[in-house]
């Protein structure tokens, strides 16, 4: 994966709604736009790095790019689950991402329950991986700092 780290940025869509109904999990979701300008090397899977809502704290995260096999999505979708509770929705805010690190590919799975069980395993990998020194630096860095008032797209 040579465009790792990949940095990302972009305004918080509405998704299908399952993150946090179904799995209890929220994700933050990019727009079409957005995902369609993921260089094409990335390939589909769960991934780990930092993520920042506005200009507000920096987070571990982990994410999904891919078509979630278990809901036979037709399009493509990143999806960010930021380790971190907020106390509401972010819609509209643009989120600042830095992918770091490869943790398996997407797959199907014969239930929610096996799918929440993954995610909760992708999540304590994210959170094992994140505390590396190497990759500590990166929640540092100045992408996360956007400037005031200045509206980005993508990069």
């Amino acid at each position: 994966m040579r465009h790792l780290p990949y940095f990302c940025r972009g305004e918080v869509v509405k998704g299908f709604g399952r993150g946090s109904k179904e799995l209890g999990i929220p994700t933050a979701n990019f727009s079409e736009q957005v995902v369609e300008s993921f260089p094409s090397d990335i390939s589909t899977g769960i991934y780990y790095g930092w993520a920042c809502v506005g200009n507000g704290d920096v987070h571990k995260m982990v994410l999904s790019i891919g078509w979630n096999p278990f809901y036979k999505n037709f399009k493509k979708s990143v999806e960010t689950h930021i380790i971190h509770t907020f106390k509401e929705d972010f819609y509209g805010e643009i989120l600042s991402i830095v992918i770091i690190g490869y943790i398996r590919p997407e797959k199907n799975f014969d239930s929610l329950e096996a799918l929440i069980s993954a995610i909760q395993e992708d999540i304590e990998e994210a959170k094992r991986q994140l505390d590396l020194p190497e990759h500590l630096k990166l929640k540092e860095d100045n992408f996360f700092h956007l400037p005031e008032g200045k509206i980005v797209n993508n990069h």
